[in-house]
């Protein structure tokens, strides 16, 4: 039996002589078991919101992205191709190229990013699930090209779905050099139609800024001879991704990265999870001011317990025997608040997400009315040991000091 954790939770559990003593350890557990609950609610409103994120991907973005790890682009050869489509669990290859170009439409003139995209788009996308207008997903025939842009980048041209002219398109001329006395020799222009279809998608960077044209367009446009910016990639249902994804990069080598779809948006995400981490540490210093009640109890059952110690002593035990008593005695407490302030923290989260208690405010201004939340096991358990190393490491060194002072009178 280890006889100081036994002494110090009877300690913890029995009647003191002056109730100051209960008060005190009570709003010691209190203090400890806000601050764990704010750690499981604030963790889990994060997993909320990356969920949330994550609800929005869109048809635009694949399951899989490779793209050359030097370089805007490369030239896909027999050997890449083959390695690429003999992974198991991929159902659909789709390659494509997209670079920037400037658009004009009877003097309205706007930056946008051309995507040229080949036959295969269609199947990765779904994307006439997104089309409006003309049905028909088709960006070219025997005589032109045509362009598909997004709501909001329709809006900002004026052109309508059905454009009267086509769509200017102007980028730099690769490799040529700059002439100041005809500025517009410096760029090829090209010209797109609209087959009277636009793409609605609630994703303002590609609703703003995006054309999906033909993949042999934009390698003319472009100058880009054979080459692509990405190879996208649909997983089949039965598939395990992160399998396919493994056994893809083995193939294709370190040359090229494989990307799902949380890496594609990655500046997204790392924002979510500094902002988490940096929420995490705050609370944990709030959590360890919250410790230090603890010491304040602590102290007034040391000089509640002289009279125990002094048995103690006389029975035999050393002093760090009794200071063993009264760092368990820390401790217990800090346990019975992070389990408490667990229980409370979870109850709360699923209370959450089950009715919306409490709601962000702006009715109608938000894509959600209340705060998302999601409870992870593995916070969950971060959160707990978070608790016991704080309180250990918040309790030990001012206990022991106390104990030696204390101890020294007795």
């Amino acid at each position: 039996m280890n006889l100081p954790f036994y002494i110090a939770k009877r300690y913890l559990f029995s009647k003191k002589s002056h109730n100051a003593i209960n008060i005190i350890s009570g709003i010691s557990v209190c203090g400890v078991a806000l601050a764990t609950l704010a750690l499981v609610c604030t963790l889990s409103v994060f997993n909320g919101f990356h969920d949330l994120i994550a609800s929005f991907f869109t048809h635009f973005d694949p399951d899989l992205k490779i793209e050359a790890t030097k370089g805007k682009t490369f030239i896909p050869d027999s050997a890449f191709i083959a390695s690429v489509e003999s992974v198991d669990g991929i159902s659909v290859v789709s390659y494509t190229l997209e670079d920037q170009a400037m658009i004009q439409y009877k003097g309205n003139q706007m930056m946008v990013t051309l995507k040229g995209v080949d036959d295969n788009f269609q199947s990765l996308t779904d994307i006439e699930q997104i089309l409006h207008g003309n049905p028909e997903f088709k960006l070219y025939d025997d005589v032109v090209d045509y362009g598909v842009m997004g709501q909001q980048l329709m809006m900002s041209l004026g052109c309508g779905i059905q454009p009267t002219d086509p769509l200017e398109i102007y980028v730099p001329k690769k490799g040529s050099r700059v002439n100041l006395s005809n500025p517009l020799a410096n760029f090829n222009r090209q010209y797109l139609y609209s087959p009277g279809t636009i793409f609605y998608i609630n994703d303002e960077r590609y609703a703003s800024s995006y054309i999906l044209t033909s993949l042999d367009y934009a390698r003319r446009l472009f100058g880009y001879e054979g080459a692509v910016s990405a190879v996208e990639i649909s997983v089949s249902d039965n598939a395990h991704l992160s399998k396919v994804k493994r056994a893809l990069q083995a193939r294709i080598g370190d040359g090229f990265i494989v990307k799902d779809r949380y890496e594609q948006q990655d500046a997204t995400f790392k924002i979510v999870e500094i902002e988490k981490f940096i929420s995490y540490l705050f609370l944990c210093f709030i959590l360890m001011v919250a410790c230090f009640n603890i010491i304040s109890s602590v102290s007034m059952l040391i000089l509640d317990k002289q009279a125990n110690a002094n048995t103690l002593r006389s029975l035999g035990a050393t002093d760090s025997f009794i200071a063993r008593i009264f760092i368990y005695e820390g401790n217990l407490i800090a346990f019975v608040g992070a389990i408490f302030g667990l229980i409370l923290g979870v109850v709360l989260c699923l209370l959450q997400q089950q009715f919306g208690i409490i709601g962000l405010g702006g009715e109608g201004q938000f894509v959600v009315d209340a705060y998302p939340v999601r409870v992870k096991l593995s916070d969950i358990s971060l959160v707990f040991f978070s608790v016991l190393i704080v309180s250990a490491f918040s309790v030990w060194l001012p206990i022991r000091l106390l104990n030696r002072y204390f101890l020294k009178s007795l």
